[in-house]
């Protein structure tokens, strides 16, 4: 199961992206709406959640993503539910994605001290003691970046690739969905 967390301001294309990657392969993904069931984006799109936070189970999930998106990114930060599903994943080896600006969340967390980042331009000195790339998407161990809407389908499917342990499933999503990575 991975947990999609959705707040008031976050970035569409950021959510879905990765949403629809991952049920295309298989993967069992919900959207958890943080500040209530019907969440409205950045760009006035609502989207009806699949369950609310309080309905999340932090013993069953193997991945977490964080959209980007202003002010979703800090709407994420300031709940202390979605920052104990961090822990709980940092904790237990769980796959960590984060978009655009919500890689300054796990920064400021020390999460991405001496690994590998990217984040949306203006967002890299919140990610404390990384080392920021030039590229759509990275993964570095259990923790998946991008750099914002424009990469969210690499950032999809580098996530899809983590979480199933399975780059050829990846590219055969990719290529199914005629994206060229």
């Amino acid at each position: 199961m991975v947990y999609v967390f959705l707040a008031k301001g976050f970035e569409e294309l950021e959510a879905l992206a990765p949403v629809d990657v991952l049920r295309r392969a298989g993967v069992e993904v919900k959207t958890v709406g943080v500040t209530g069931k019907r969440v409205r984006g950045s760009h006035n799109i609502s989207v009806n959640c699949d369950i609310t936070i309080g309905e999340a189970d932090i013993n069953n999930f193997d991945g977490i993503i964080l959209p980007g998106g202003l002010p979703g990114t800090t709407n994420l930060e300031a709940d202390d539910t979605v920052n104990k599903f961090i822990d709980y994943a940092v904790q237990n080896g769980k796959i960590i994605g984060a978009i655009c600006a919500a890689p300054m969340i796990l920064g400021h967390k020390g999460l991405l001290r001496g690994k590998n980042a990217v984040c949306f331009t203006g967002f890299e000195k919140e990610l404390t003691g990384a080392h920021v790339l030039d590229r759509p998407a990275v993964r570095d161990g259990n923790i998946v970046t991008g750099w914002g809407a424009g990469g969210a389908m690499d950032f999809a499917l580098l996530y899809l690739e983590a979480i199933s342990e399975n780059e050829e499933l990846a590219k055969k999503i990719a290529r199914n969905m005629r994206y060229n990575t």
